[in-house]
């Protein structure tokens, strides 16, 4: 299938915002980091931002966009009413960090939380397909809020480190984050292995100028590990996206626990491993969407 870019940038950036956000209402709920606040906030609605104006490049007629919202079971629909809710609590999460100087009240935390992983749930939703067998599996919506779990956190972590806010809890949900993200990455790169099983020869196409033409080219959709797709999923996917990012917030969590005698070292290293945490989390994500586009083969034909 081909590669939908302003989808790929889409799903990554919305992930990543939607961590960014729930993860900076997770040390508000512990009353962490205020500091941070205000600049966590800034980060993920500018990553939401990005990813609306990505999204815009899949459409051929900008105009008929609303179009689209006509039926509450449409996916595009569902992104956008859960993209709405979201802004609305970030913006009364913001009305609130600026009145009481960084800190918010525990429902509204809590309720970010929440809404954060409903975005990231219904946004990864909207791709399950019946007709791609590859998409249609509910361990695709695990893996994308496990993007969520690593670059959030680790995003957060680093701007703390950015602006001199100590804040161990930082590090520890990253960890928590990279290690979550590892274990989806890794059984959803298993399932997809497994995707050419989904297909079965049931015939071959009715046009009498390609009578032997097979409905699914079967050999096109599987061995993720040892096919073409070999090298990105276990370069891009598995090393850089999963293992990469765990070993460097187990490193920044090790540093943090034993600080040098300058505090600024300490800082710095922070700063080190959550951006290499980040940016390989990033590749990994934009590595596994290609994946998963050029595993989208459709067999709409036999519904």
């Amino acid at each position: 299938m081909e590669l939908q870019w302003p989808l790929i940038l889409f799903t990554t950036l919305v992930a990543w915002s939607a961590g960014v956000f729930g993860t900076q209402a997770v040390l508000a709920l512990r009353g962490e980091a205020p500091k941070a606040q205000l600049s966590c906030w800034i980060t993920a609605a500018v990553l939401l931002a990005a990813g609306g104006i990505a999204v815009f490049f899949h459409l051929e007629h900008f105009e008929r966009i609303f179009n689209g919202f006509g039926h509450l079971t449409s996916g595009i629909t569902q992104e956008l009413i859960a993209i709405v809710v979201l802004a609305v609590a970030a913006i009364v999460y913001l009305v609130y960090l600026r009145r009481d100087e960084g800190k918010v009240p525990a429902w509204l935390a809590v309720l970010s939380i929440a809404l954060a992983a409903v975005l990231v749930v219904v946004m990864a939703h909207s791709y399950m397909m019946s007709a791609r067998p590859a998409w249609d599996s509910v361990l695709w919506i695990f893996y994308v809020l496990g993007n969520a779990c690593v670059l959030g956190p680790a995003t957060v972590a680093l701007v703390c480190a950015i602006v001199k806010e100590p804040v161990r809890l930082a590090a520890t949900v990253a960890l928590i984050g990279a290690a979550v993200n590892a274990v989806t990455t890794i059984v959803y790169a298993v399932t997809l292995q497994f995707l050419e099983g989904s297909f079965t020869t049931v015939g071959y196409y009715s046009d009498p100028t390609m009578p032997t033409a097979p409905l699914v080219d079967v050999t096109a959709v599987g061995n993720v590990f040892t096919g073409e797709l070999a090298p990105l999923m276990w370069i891009g996917v598995i090393l850089v996206g999963a293992v990469v990012p765990l070993i460097a917030a187990l490193l920044e969590k090790r540093s943090g626990a034993t600080p040098a005698a300058d505090g600024t070292a300490v800082a710095s290293r922070a700063e080190l491993w959550m951006a290499v945490a980040v940016i390989a989390a990033v590749i990994g994500a934009i590595c596994m969407r290609v994946v998963f586009y050029e595993l989208g083969a459709s067999v709409f034909m036999l519904y």
